[in-house]
């Protein structure tokens, strides 16, 4: 092989395939992934891995959103649910009526 005008013999444990245009590509692309200090591998698989959990907790807040329309629908539209509400969380009574309140589990 001739480099800058020198013959350069390969030493045998060297392959063939490999070449110093290959060397460089691959020092390149490894500084790119492990030695960025933002953008590198590991912190790509982490941001990965917390979009995942945010996307997760999203969904779960959805959920729990649209129970909580449901509830909200039932109590505007049946009297029934909204008195049963009003004397379960505020102890409500009606006129001339006793109620007995008792911390049984």
């Amino acid at each position: 092989m001739n480099i800058f005008g020198k013959t350069f013999n390969r030493p045998k444990w060297v392959p063939k395939w490999l070449n110093i245009p290959l060397v460089v590509f691959i020092v390149f692309i490894a500084s790119l992934l492990f030695l960025n200090k933002e953008y590198n591998f590991m912190n790509i698989i982490k941001y990965k891995k917390e979009i995942k959990a945010l996307k997760a907790e999203i969904k779960a807040n959805e959920d729990s959103a649209l129970s909580y329309e449901k509830k909200v629908q039932e109590l505007n539209t049946d009297l029934a649910s909204q008195e049963r509400v009003v004397r379960e969380n505020y102890g409500m009574k009606r006129l001339n009526e006793e109620v007995y309140i008792t911390n049984i589990p």
